[in-house]
């Protein structure tokens, strides 16, 4: 186990047990989460950049940034040329932060999990990261994203250890593949979320490109 204690806000995102009470860990959180996450070396809102950088063109279209948070992304992807992302987040708090950012061309309040609010095929990729991990985003939030990504783009996710099998993804990535609805194009190896701090919080990168 981890000799670092997490912070009292990623506890109480930790323990929250549903929607509602992840929904007020956050609102609490929002205003001290950036520095907190930063303190703790949290490098997947940065590093999310280089598989979007390394698999979308800046001018292939819209991007969204699923489950957006602060905006940490947003900022780093438009000074790589990006200049069309939306975010996604169902914290109201959170967006209120990521709006300050100035990088993204619309905000959407809704949850992962249920449905979105986008035609098909909007979207030239997607990417996520720290959202489908304990307690938060559930595997079938993948069917929506895909809807939602044309034929042809990609989507660009982290997934955490502990729920990638006992959640779910593999068998949804499986299912999903079966179905015609996307191939695989990368999988990272294991690696920290947190360069300080959490040294037991490991996470890998999936790449898909969507058919």
């Amino acid at each position: 186990m981890s000799q670092h204690r997490h912070s009292e806000g990623l506890e109480q995102v930790y323990a929250a047990r549903n929607e509602a009470e992840l929904t007020q860990a956050y609102a609490a959180w929002s205003s001290d989460y950036d520095r907190e996450t930063a303190a703790s070396g949290y490098c997947l809102p940065f590093m999310i950049t280089a598989w979007v950088a390394r698999h979308v063109r800046p001018a292939a279209g819209p991007v969204l940034d699923a489950g957006c948070g602060t905006g940490l992304s947003g900022a780093y992807l438009q000074a790589l040329g990006y200049c069309d992302i939306e975010g996604l987040d169902f914290s109201q708090d959170m967006l209120a932060i990521a709006r300050a950012r100035g990088a993204y061309g619309a905000l959407t309040e809704a949850a992962l999990g249920g449905p979105l609010p986008w035609r098909d095929g909007h979207f030239a990729a997607f990417f996520s990261t720290g959202v489908f991990t304990e307690g938060h985003a559930p595997a079938s939030s993948l069917d929506e994203l895909a809807r939602i990504t044309r034929a042809g783009g990609h989507a660009i996710f982290t997934v955490r250890d502990v729920v990638l099998d006992m959640g779910g993804f593999r068998a949804k990535f499986a299912e999903l593949e079966q179905a015609g609805r996307w191939r695989p194009v990368e999988e990272s190896p294991w690696f920290r979320a947190f360069a300080v701090d959490e040294p037991d919080v490991l996470v890998k990168a999936f790449v898909f490109e969507i058919l």
